[in-house]
């Protein structure tokens, strides 16, 4: 199967950009539920057009239902997807699993594509997301090719990746900056990208450290197709038409081709947009300062230049015939006309005329009926192929053969504009569960063994949290602790899942059971390894439904998102118990690519934290991650120590206290706070979001 390009479509002009370059297929938001809300995206009118076109073109249409949504936002999500079902749509991308749990009861016919949103970054992620319903993934932008290959040679479902436009620092879905210093979620289509502001590090003054170039992989098609890559996304629901025509032809050029565009081919689409060019550094696994850059005036002036061909592209230019057409004409005397036109894809139409007259001249040939059948101009339809049976010595009018090829390709157009035929289904939230009655127990998250204190012990915690890694080498210390999670950090990639096993094994040995997991391929790395799991923050738990989707993949607990206010973790009903965070920095980036190392040339895995520092003064904390990866904390703390009577009442099972960069006396200090309604806040602090909310 030929490698799909998937063109964006932010507005109806982009659409038909996307259809006249040559796009096999667009992908497009509806209504409020879309990762690019801002976007122009479509009218209802626009919408139903949108698909009729499509359908039409043999355009295959996906639509981005992909952002998180709370319990009292589903109800008005019901109707958009049963519309979506019923127009035709070939799939819904979606990030949300309380979302797809509802297609799958209210659509069960309609495809699902998992967003690049959701994380899936390993072969684990790719097998949980088939259980899920899923029949194709949208991989993380992180991967190299090596472990796309891996992932393709053993995937159940199609693969996507992204193939060219704007890079986040932060692995999607798992960006929380937005949303925490502006109110803006990134996972609710609003980001407002602070990561492309200035910040200071490393005594550098103001500079970009977060700011990555855009990606582009059209070099590497044919090596992306043989790895086993079944489609290829464009990046750019918010970038103009004439972005959408001249990125989607030079990409479909390149995929008919085989071959690489040539310089000039990759000038303009630096031209069209880029940010001090492009890079491929996580496809070739060459991280790194190359990767990043900013868009500058130079850059805009650049594009205004190549601006008119794009615009040219899908106005100037006639539409080109896309879909091929099979005819059989059949004339004998006696007989009516008949013409059949076929589109190979099952949709056939016939039309019939009166019976041919003698000629008493010259007889119609074989080329008169042929040429008749050739004038398919001012439609999508090419003749593929055209069988003429015609008895000698008949004459035909030229104007019959135009009316039967008129009415076969209208009646073949109509056919293929229709809806599929869907079944209806039904989805009701379901009975609400009685919150847990008693008051809810403190979970301690720590980075360091040496955090963990007898004094904290003594406070007997529900659990105890450390990192695997930090776990492991304390080994004989872990085995002394009862009670004791490890926290898989969120990004485990197929080529460290064996060095992760061993690890793994050898702290069940020491008596550890449960593991704290932030990422849906986590439920099948660890099946049959006897741990209990514990879904973390980075499964974006915004509703009920979701928490029936990880208990069905195997999770006992789940922490909700603190992107959640107050009053909507109150309306959530539980299936598991629950935890929120109630203490600390809170995590506001995953990084692949390391901003220590990346700035300072030097790895600073067992180094002192690094600060980021934005223009009002604010320091965000910066601390490394397995991997040589990163996590980019809040500058301020998370303080509801004197708010403990607001989290009553709520369905916690759980409140985490989370411990970064505090010594083990803060931890002491920080704890005493909440057990015993003692001590003084930090100097600064955060209610975080469960007052204020987000967009």
């Amino acid at each position: 199967m030929a490698l799909e390009i998937l063109s964006p479509a932010g507005s109806y002009e982009a659409l038909t950009a996307a259809i006249r370059a040559g796009a096999d297929a667009v992908y497009f938001g509806a209504g409020d539920f879309n990762a690019r809300r801002n976007a122009k995206n479509f009218t209802d009118e626009e919408l139903t057009q949108a698909f009729r076109d499509c359908r039409l073109r043999g355009v295959k249409t996906y639509v981005t239902v992909n952002t998180l949504v709370t319990d009292r936002e589903l109800p008005r999500l019901k109707p958009l997807l049963a519309r979506l079902s019923a127009l035709g749509a070939d799939a819904l991308i979606v990030q949300d699993l309380g979302v797809l749990r509802m297609v799958r009861a209210l659509a069960p016919d309609l495809p699902l594509h998992g967003s690049t949103q959701m994380s899936v970054h390993s072969l684990e992620g790719v097998l949980a997301a088939q259980k899920l319903g899923l029949s194709r993934v949208v991989l993380a932008r992180e991967l190299p090719l090596a472990e796309i290959r891996h992932i393709c040679a053993h995937s159940p479902i199609e693969i996507e990746i992204f193939c060219h436009g704007a890079l986040c620092m932060s692995y999607s879905g798992q960006c929380y900056l937005s949303s925490v210093i502006g109110g803006r979620s990134g996972n609710r289509g609003l980001c407002a990208q602070p990561c492309r502001l200035p910040y200071a590090f490393f005594g550098e003054g103001m500079r970009h450290p977060l700011s990555l170039k855009d990606l582009t992989y059209a070099q590497y098609l044919r090596d992306i197709e043989e790895a086993g890559v079944a489609c290829v996304k464009i990046e750019g629901r918010m970038k103009r038409p004439e972005y959408v025509a001249l990125v989607t032809r030079a990409f479909k050029n390149a995929a008919v081709s085989g071959e690489a565009p040539l310089n000039a081919e990759m000038s303009k689409l630096r031209a069209v947009f880029s940010r001090d060019g492009f890079t491929d550094g996580y496809l070739t696994d060459r991280k790194g300062n190359d990767m990043f850059g900013v868009r500058s005036e130079a850059d805009a002036r650049e594009g205004r230049t190549v601006l008119r061909e794009g615009r040219e592209i899908y106005e100037g230019e006639g539409e080109r015939p896309t879909v091929g057409i099979d005819f059989r004409f059949t004339a004998r005397r006696g007989e009516p006309i008949t013409l059949i036109a076929d589109d190979g894809c099952g949709n056939e139409f016939t039309a019939t005329a009166l019976p041919p007259e003698e000629a008493h001249t010259r007889a119609t040939s074989r080329d008169d009926i042929e040429s008749g059948l050739l004038k398919t101009g001012g439609t999508v339809f090419f003749p593929r192929s055209i069988h003429v049976e015609l008895e000698d010595g008949l004459r035909i009018a030229s104007g019959a053969v135009n009316a039967l090829r008129r009415r076969v390709l209208e009646g073949v157009e109509a056919r293929r504009v229709q809806p599929p035929t869907r079944r209806e289904g039904h989805w009701e939230p379901g009975l609400r569960r009685l919150a847990p009655a008693e008051p809810p127990r403190y979970i301690f998250s720590f980075r360091k063994m040496e955090q963990v204190t007898p004094a904290l012990l003594e406070r007997e915690p529900a659990f105890v949290y450390l990192p695997a890694e930090e776990a492991h080498r304390h080994l004989e210390l872990t085995r002394m602790l009862d009670m004791l999670p490890i926290d898989i950090t969120f990004v485990g990639k197929d080529g460290e899942r064996a060095a992760l096993l061993d690890r793994l094994a050898a702290l069940y040995d020491a008596g550890v059971r449960d593991a704290v997991c932030g990422n849906i391929g986590h439920a099948m790395l660890l099946r049959g390894t006897g741990f209990a799991l514990r879904g973390d923050f980075g499964l974006n738990v915004m509703n009920a439904q979701t928490l029936k989707e990880l208990k069905m993949l195997g999770f006992e607990s789940a922490t909700l998102s603190f992107e959640l206010t107050l009053p909507q973790i109150r309306d959530l009903s539980s299936n598991m118990p629950t935890e929120l965070f109630a203490y600390g920095r809170l995590p506001l980036m995953l990084t692949e690519n390391c901003v220590i190392k990346t700035r300072s040339g030097q790895c600073a895995c067992g180094g002192a934290p690094a600060q980021l520092t934005d223009r009002t003064g604010r320091s965000f904390t910066v601390l490394p991650e397995p991997g040589h990866r990163n996590t980019v904390y809040n500058a301020e703390k998370l303080w509801l120590a004197d708010k403990l009577s607001d989290l009553k009442g709520l369905g916690l099972s759980y409140l985490r206290l989370s411990f970064t960069t505090e010594n083990a006396r803060e931890c002491e200090q920080a704890a005493a706070c909440y057990l015993d309604g003692k001590g003084q806040p930090p100097e600064r602090v955060t209610r975080g979001l469960y007052y204020r909310g987000v967009e």
